[in-house]
């Protein structure tokens, strides 16, 4: 019986998320520290680290205590090929209730000039797959078009592969950035009509432009806004504002707000020049804030000396 109820919970929730891929577009999963986060959602991302592999991956529960809420994790890597070309990989696995599964591999390609004296712009490409399964297995529910106990709507499992690119610029310094870019940029079918019953979900082209700058408050004491906008046809638009603190290049913490979503506390630590690790809390302030205590989001950043030509006390850190 507690299966069956967390089916029923699991269902209603895929139900609702089936009916916005028609009335809406698919929102691409959502991150609290994107600025960490860069390579997944723009392919012109870049640092310009010569002789530098950087490596992060992140990890996203999201609503706690909703049944079948999402969670998703990400991984990146990333190297500057030469003083004008970085390459990197990046993957995501967004999960919802051990139902939906999507996986998207990516690689990506960033082209580098510079721009006046201490600012640069790279133009990117991402090129790779979108492998999207359902697994309904074990579904008993009511249903007005169902027999025997099957809903028609969870009857087969969806398993498809879908190719996809995306465009991104990227103009940064050492101090600051803006961002702009389309990771996904082919529209794909999800769910079509089966056994008379039409159910679409359409993956639209997410349109992102993200933002932060580095101001020097004191020599040990810096304040770092950021920003990030998502849009998407047929949905409203996401708007992240950040705004933290970083003390001696090693601590940093502050707060978010998400537009009629969410606030937001950060925290994370250099815990040496190669490594660091970060913390995230959304409070929810939507209409799920009755059901859900919150999501949790966590990032590890991890940057590797490919020659051993630095030593990490030689170079500017890392901040975005």
């Amino acid at each position: 019986m507690k299966n069956l109820k967390t089916y029923h919970k699991i269902a209603a929730l895929l139900s609702l998320t089936f009916l916005s891929f028609q009335s809406f577009a698919q929102q691409d999963p959502q991150f609290t520290q994107y600025m960490y986060n860069m390579s997944v959602i723009n392919p012109a991302y870049a640092t310009a680290e010569d002789g530098i592999l950087n490596l992060g991956g992140l990890y996203r529960t999201q609503w706690v205590g909703v049944e079948g809420a999402p969670k998703t994790g990400t991984f990146f890597a990333h190297t500057p090929i030469n003083e004008k070309i970085e390459m990197g990989i990046s993957f995501t696995n967004d999960n919802i209730g051990d139902v939906v599964n999507e996986n998207n591999i990516y690689a990506d390609f960033a082209y580098v000039l510079p721009v006046g004296i201490e600012s640069k712009i790279s133009f990117g490409l991402k090129a790779g797959l979108t492998l999207f399964d359902t697994n309904f297995d074990g579904f008993m529910l009511q249903s007005g078009n169902a027999k025997n106990g099957l809903d028609f709507a969870f009857n087969e499992n969806i398993n498809r592969t879908f190719p996809n690119l995306g465009i991104g610029a990227f103009f940064f310094s050492e101090n600051y950035y803006l961002g702009l870019s389309a990771p996904n940029m082919l529209s794909t079918k999800h769910l079509e009509n089966q056994n008379g019953i039409k159910a679409t979900g359409v993956e639209n082209v997410h349109y992102f432009f993200t933002g932060g700058y580095v101001f020097d408050l004191s020599k040990n004491l810096k304040l770092k806004p950021a920003f990030m906008g998502k849009a998407v046809k047929g949905a409203p638009l996401a708007l992240d504002f950040t705004a933290s603190v970083l003390v001696n290049e090693r601590l940093e913490a502050g707060l978010a707000y998400r537009l009629d979503d969410a606030v937001s506390a950060l925290v994370n630590f250099r815990i040496t020049h190669e490594l660091r690790i970060g913390y995230a809390y959304d409070y929810t302030t939507s209409n799920l804030t009755d059901y859900s205590s919150g999501s949790h989001e966590i990032f590890i950043l991890f940057d590797v000396d490919l020659f051993g030509f630095k030593s990490g006390y030689d170079r500017s850190p890392r901040f975005f």
